[in-house]
């Protein structure tokens, strides 16, 4: 993953353009060509070091120039990340660095109040944890969370230790990105990001994509680059402050700092022509006629969201509607009106809680829908309701938008979602025979999920 150019610089010396980064130890210029994307960063070049400025030639940026060429496909990397209509694809990210967010966040916020926050309990800030601990702030049906970590935060920590620390998080939801592969098209599908001083954030606000600043890098960024600039102008995240007010306002809200859409590149579209032409002529040989064309971002695989930590569920129930509520890994009931349910995963990590479930959840892998470990969903589902005797309704996933619901007496129903997730179907069923004892089910229930309405069918299954 590409960093803005100075964009990871220390204070100091200006990373990338300082000369013992661009000078061999001679003094003279270590590379034929310094590929540079803004006129900008020549200027600073100049300045730190004006033996190297000759071999500057500006050439766009390639990886910016891909995001760019993508964005027409923004619809379909959101539905490969599962984000289905109504839900806000909220990013978070981090650079490389120990006071990134995927460090502790540094204690230069900026922040004197949390400053206070922070020495009152005796620790420096960390941002991270105090942020995954927010997230089942979240409704699950209106927020879709992933994540992007730096391939370097990969490599140094290792792969399974990443895993362990975001398990929980993973648990109620959250979808760790292919840093190498995946990261520009999640970018490109995200309604606003939460990260920090690396080129993640800045390249989303360079496409106009909100960005929260969980960790300004204030120690560790040069204070004359263009990314100090942007983290300044940029809305902070207070970790210690609910969540989710702070995202709706910048999504309301909708501005970016103007420096990352002026300074990212100054010639847009154009960078394969000019890294070509500089490549030929620097070996020597005639350049092709035929147009120079930077690889297509790829569609990724099919991600969607799959909560098997608890899901704690509020509904009202009104004539064929169901207004919804879902909170993964709700540590407290959730406040505000309507009945409740608790809802559980057959894979929740702590099967005592199936002990407590009301309805009982699973999912049929995707190529496999026939699954003969499962079986057929009402054997699947009478011997999950034989098991646990105080759940009264379990529901079996069979498609992107479809489950098999069945009771405790073997009625069954097949429904179908039409862009809610299926779980949430099953729910809305549940709150709807609960508030309509002995009345006959609807052919259809409008569910209700935030300002979003489904419709949902449903057919009574032999």
């Amino acid at each position: 993953m590409p960093s803005a150019l100075g964009a990871d610089a220390g204070a100091g010396p200006v990373f990338g353009l300082s000369p013992e980064w661009v000078l061999a130890e001679d003094g003279a210029p270590v590379a034929d060509a310094m590929v540079l994307s803004h006129p900008t960063q020549l200027d600073r070049l100049r300045e730190s070091c004006p033996e190297a400025a000759d071999t500057a030639v500006l050439c766009g940026d390639p990886c910016f120039d891909r995001i760019l060429a993508a964005r027409p496909r923004r619809r379909a990397f959101r539905r490969a990340l599962g984000v289905r209509p109504g839900q806000r694809l909220v990013l978070l990210n981090s650079t490389w660095n120990p006071t990134s967010l995927f460090g502790d966040g540094g204690d230069d916020s900026g922040d004197d109040d949390a400053r206070v926050r922070d020495a009152s309990k005796g620790a420096p800030s960390d941002v991270l944890p105090l942020l995954l601990s927010r997230l089942p702030e979240l409704p699950v049906d209106e927020y879709r969370i992933a994540a992007v970590l730096h391939p370097n935060v990969w490599h140094g920590h290792g792969p399974g230790q990443i895993r362990l620390w975001l398990d929980g998080a993973a648990r109620a939801g959250l979808t760790l990105v292919d840093p190498v592969t995946d990261w520009r098209q999640a970018l490109i599908a995200a309604d606003a990001v939460v990260g920090d001083f690396g080129s993640v954030s800045y390249y989303a606000a360079a496409i106009g994509t909100p960005v929260l600043v969980a960790a300004a890098g204030v120690t560790v960024v040069e204070q004359a680059s263009q990314i100090a600039e942007f983290v300044r102008e940029a809305p902070r995240l207070d970790p210690y402050a609910p969540l989710r007010p702070q995202l709706d306002a910048v999504l309301t809200d909708g501005r970016v700092p103007p420096g990352p859409a002026a300074l990212t590149t100054s010639c847009p579209g154009e960078s394969a022509g000019r890294l070509r032409e500089l490549f030929y002529r620097l070996i020597g040989i005639p350049e092709p006629a035929a147009p120079a064309l930077l690889d297509p971002l790829p569609l990724p695989a099919h991600r969607p969201a799959r909560a098997t930590a608890p899901l704690r569920v509020l509904t009202e129930v009104g004539h064929r509607e169901v207004s919804l509520r879902r909170f993964a890994a709700a540590r407290y009931e959730p406040d505000g009106p309507g009945d409740g349910h608790l809802a559980v995963h057959e894979d929740t990590l702590d099967p005592g809680a199936l002990d407590l479930a009301d309805l009982i959840l699973q999912h049929t892998p995707p190529d496999r829908p026939d699954d003969p470990r499962l079986g057929p969903p009402h054997q699947w589902a009478a011997e999950v309701l034989d098991r646990h005797r105080s759940c009264a309704l379990a529901a079996l996933v069979t498609g992107p938008d479809s489950c098999t619901a069945v009771d405790r007496i073997g009625r069954a129903w097949e429904l179908t979602g039409h862009g809610l997730d299926p779980t949430a179907a099953a729910s809305a069923l549940l709150a709807w025979r609960a508030a309509n004892s002995g009345g006959a089910e609807p052919a259809e229930l409008a569910v209700r999920s935030g300002d979003t309405v489904h419709r949902v069918t449903v057919t009574p299954s032999r």
